[in-house]
Parts: structure tokens; sequence; C-alpha cells
């Protein structure tokens, strides 16, 4: 009996060993099932599984893992292994990453996929992987203007505006143009106007729609052929950890972020024009940013939020150039 069960452990130790063991990988971030950020983790989820390496992708959404501004530290500690975030959240950690929100530095979504493939983007990769991170798929998000009085297309639109600003670089270009700042989260828009705190906001496309700011303005300029406001918001991943993955595992991991990363470019458009239809449809005014309105933001912006990066970044000016090449 005993030699009998001696037998059968040593049968279930050698089956455990020669049979493939799953790898599970975590990827976290702050949004819903239902954005396109968590669509394009589920497309690598999926790919990955469909390809079958043994390797498992674990979604956690709506910031039940990791805080929203919280996930860069542990990724590059390899606490976290995936992760989609604005990378301007890890500017702290990182100065050069504030460049991925600086008004007027992006002008539409195709210029933005240029952005994705230039020596920018490489020298800020350079960066991410002294932190041991890497970017698997490239995307941005755009955003515009809405007003409680007015269309606001044009610096001289803000003047004496309570406004709201999505990140530090475009306060400090709104108030360059006259605006007064209000600091609040996207969250909180829909309430400080309803109750006239605030005159004007910049945000997100998709934030103007899921929080029903249309419900609050006469007026919005949402991103269009030209926009002020764009957004890095990439999946990244631990390094090492990508590095200790075999080769198929590798493989099916870049086809798959390859994949979402084709998707993501083209619900990112879809996205701008669908936030116009609705608030269109709740007989708000549509205004349009022209050229000119364009690069009247950038130069008050070279003034005021370029200057502050520069003089606060270490190769600020370097970086910034470099951006700027990109046509």
């Amino acid at each position: 009996m005993r030699l009998k069960l001696l037998s059968t452990v040593a049968a279930l130790a050698t089956f455990v060993a020669g049979a493939a063991v799953s790898e599970e990988l975590r990827l976290s971030h702050q949004w819903s099932n239902q954005d396109v950020r968590n669509k394009v983790a589920q497309i690598v989820a999926d790919e990955v599984a469909a390809a079958d390496v043994d390797l498992d992708i674990k979604i956690f959404g709506s910031q039940s893992l990791f805080k929203a501004r919280e996930q860069y530290t542990p990724l590059s500690r390899g606490q976290l292994d995936m992760t989609i975030l604005p990378l301007s959240y890890a500017g702290g950690q990182q100065p050069a990453y504030n460049l991925t929100l600086m008004p007027g530095l992006v002008k539409n979504h195709d210029h933005a996929a240029r952005l994705n493939n230039s020596d920018f983007m490489k020298a800020l990769q350079e960066i991410m992987a002294q932190d041991d991170v890497m970017v698997l798929v490239h995307g941005y998000l755009a955003g515009g203007f809405a007003g409680t009085k007015g269309c606001i297309t044009k610096p001289e639109d803000v003047a004496g505006l309570q406004t709201r600003a999505a990140g530090k670089a475009f306060e400090q270009m709104l108030a360059g143009a006259g605006a007064s700042i209000a600091s609040m989260s996207s969250s909180e828009i829909y309430n400080a106007m309803q109750t006239g705190v605030l005159d004007a906001a910049n945000t997100s496309s998709s934030s103007f729609v899921s929080y029903r700011i249309y419900e609050q303005v006469k007026c919005y300029t949402p991103a269009g052929d030209v926009a002020l406001w764009f957004m890095y918001q990439p999946m990244l991943m631990n390094k090492s950890t990508f590095e200790a993955l075999n080769e198929e595992q590798q493989a099916a991991l870049l086809d798959a972020a390859a994949k979402a990363q084709a998707f993501y470019l083209e619900e990112a458009k879809k996205e701008d024009a669908a936030s116009a239809d609705v608030f269109r449809e709740a007989g708000v005014e549509i205004a349009t940013m022209s050229q000119a309105d364009f690069d009247a933001w950038r130069a008050l912006a070279q003034k005021t939020s370029y200057a502050k990066f520069v003089e606060d970044t270490p190769d600020g000016q370097k970086l910034l150039d470099m951006a700027l090449a990109v046509e």
C-alpha cells in the first residue's frame, strides 16, 4: 500500500513538473469597462489568450487595484505588470512626462500618430527604461472647451472667465490669457457650472459626455481638424517582466498590442465626433477652432507653459524642440 502511494505521488509530481503552468499578468487602470481604454486592454488580453502561449492577463479596472495616480511607481518596481494611464500623472517622478499634456503640441490624431513614431517618443521611452518601464500601446485622446456664457475658440475668449483646465500646463496658458483658474477634477465641473462657480472648462471629449456637461453650457468647441488639448495615455509594462517572458509570449503580446493600437487611434477619432453630436442634440452651439486660433494659443503657450517646462525640466528645451519638429 505504501509503495503504491509513493508511486502515485511520484507520478503526480512528474505530471505537474511537465505540465505548462500559465503565467498571469495584472493590468491596472482607472476607468469603467465601457471606456475605450478598457477596450484596448481587453483586446490585448483576448488576443494573447487566443495565441495560446500560456499567458493570461487579468484586468483590474475602476481603480480596484491601485488609485489612478498611484500606478506608475508600483509598475516601475515590478509590483504591477501592466497599466494604462495618462503619462503626465508620473510627471512628479519624471518631469519630462509633463510634455505629454502640453497645449498645442499635438494638432490632431494623425499628428499624434506621427509623434508616437518620432525621435521625441524614443527619447521619452529611454527615460521610461531607466524606471524599468516600456510602452506596449501608444495612444492619445483629445479634448476641447465648453462655456456657460459663450464660445471659446481663441485666447481672448477666456479673459475674465473662471475656468477649469485639465493639467498644470493648461492652467498656466489660460492664466496667461487672462482667465481665473479653478482647480478641480472633471467630475466636479457639472456642479461648479450649475452653481455659477465655473464659467468654462477644458477636458477630454469622453469626460464632457460622461459627466453630462452639455446640460450646463451654451457652447462647445470639440476637437476637430485642429485641437488644443491632447493627452498621451499609453499602455505600459514593466520591462523586466516583459523580458522574462519566453519568445512566443513576447511575440503574442506585441502582436496583440499592434492590433489594440490601431483600434485605439480609430476610436479616439470617433469619440471627438460623437461628443459633438451629443452636445448638438442637446441644443448646445458647436464652435470650431481655426488654424489661426490654434496658432494664437500656441504662441501664448510658448510664453507660458513651454517656458515653464523648459525652466523646470532637465534637457527640457531639447525635448520640446524634438516634439515641435514633428510636422
